[in-house]
């Protein structure tokens, strides 16, 4: 019987909070913890929109960026100054797509939202989170849009969030946190609507294949999960 972080049973996500206006700058803020993984995610408004969509017609944009802060991890991660990693490209490209599925951009106007997510403290499903936080941060700005006029529409069609899930010594576990990640023989992310439309399943087999029986029991468990992380979002963004 494996025993896991905060005494949860295998289908238990880690205990999870988001705090809406973590800081008071840009439109939108929050921190989203998955047990000890933290990352506070930001929306920022830019009254214009990158050179080659110029001409589109009113449509907007939407992007992300994500980072892990030095003082995130046991050793020290180093800011990615000039040359992002392939890893961290495919996370912000990841955080950028899950949101833009559920946006309407023609709605948002010829401007920009890019949502930043750094990561003050790592301990498994950093991606996951941020998708999650990301999410409210965003329905929190354009809350804020449409309030000061310049959104006239919610661009918003429904909520996006993610988690990990994973199988270890042949258990099937949902929400992995830093010792478990290490150990799975399988590793997948989980990216839902609140609607229960996949938007990306990301799973690999780091140390032994796995059957078409065990990946069904994965989406079971991911999407009971995200029920209840759906439900932090509504109370986070009231």
């Amino acid at each position: 019987m494996l025993s896991r972080s905060h005494g949860r049973t295998t289908a238990q996500t880690r205990p999870i909070k988001i705090t809406p206006n973590f800081t008071s700058v840009p439109l939108g803020s929050v921190l989203v913890e998955y047990g000890e993984t933290r990352v506070m995610c930001t929306a920022s408004v830019d009254e214009s929109v990158p050179n080659w969509m110029r001409g589109t017609r009113g449509q907007g944009w939407l992007t992300a960026e994500y980072s892990l802060l030095p003082g995130s991890t046991a050793e020290r991660s180093r800011r990615e100054r000039q040359n992002v990693s392939g890893r961290t490209q495919e996370i912000q490209r990841l955080i950028g797509r899950s949101l833009r599925a559920v946006v309407d951009l023609k709605l948002i106007g010829e401007r920009t939202i890019t949502i930043d997510c750094d990561v003050l403290q790592a301990d498994g499903g950093t991606r996951t989170a941020a998708i999650t936080g990301a999410y409210v941060a965003l329905k929190i700005a354009v809350e804020k849009l449409i309030k000061m006029n310049k959104i006239r529409t919610n661009p918003i069609r429904e909520a996006v969030a993610a988690v990990s899930v994973g199988i270890v010594e042949g258990t099937l576990l949902v929400d992995l946190d830093y010792i478990e990640d290490q150990k799975a023989d399988v590793d997948m992310n989980v990216v839902q609507t609140s609607s229960g439309l996949l938007l990306e399943v990301q799973g690999t087999a780091e140390k032994q294949a796995f059957s078409r029986v065990q990946l069904n029991g994965l989406l079971d468990m991911a999407q009971a999960a995200l029920v209840d992380i759906f439900e932090e979002q509504n109370v986070a963004s009231v």
